[in-house]
């Protein structure tokens, strides 16, 4: 059976309602769900203030908390990078003559890579205190702001 011109134009008008439709539902949808949302620090902001004392309490501590363990993996990856170094240059000592060039050179190059893993362990956990530090005044100074 043929479709005929009114049919086929019906078939389009319907097709443009059902996407119109289900576009304002999903406007709709959308738009009530701002409406929808939790209110209650609106309605009580002494309640539910964000600054509060022991939210920063809680923030600071857990700043210094990851420091010190972000610190300790700094340390157990500097030991580790010096241990190869270690075991680098004792395969070449064993594996060489005694006073060969290659041996000086292994040992100069564990010496070097223990001193480059000692400062960069060092300039690190400084950058670590830095950015805990830049933290905790951060939540001193909402503290100070929602305090007055």
């Amino acid at each position: 059976m043929k479709s005929n011109y009114v049919a086929k134009q019906f078939s389009t008008v319907k097709r443009w309602m059902a996407t119109a439709l289900f576009c304002m539902l999903a406007i709709a949808f959308v738009w009530q769900g701002a409406f929808f949302s939790n209110t209650s620090a609106i309605a009580d902001p002494a309640g539910t203030l964000i600054a509060s004392s022991d939210a920063s309490d809680r923030a600071q501590e857990k700043a210094s908390r990851d420091a010190g363990r972000t610190k300790n993996f700094i340390d157990d990856t500097a030991d580790k990078v010096k241990d190869a170094a270690k075991s680098n240059a004792s395969k070449v000592d064993q594996a060489t003559d005694n006073g060969s060039f290659v041996e000086r050179k292994a040992k100069k190059d564990a010496a070097t890579i223990q001193r480059r893993a000692n400062e960069d362990a060092s300039r690190t956990k400084e950058a670590v205190d830095n950015t805990k530090n830049v933290v905790e005044r951060t939540v001193e100074n909402i503290k100070d702001a929602f305090g007055k």
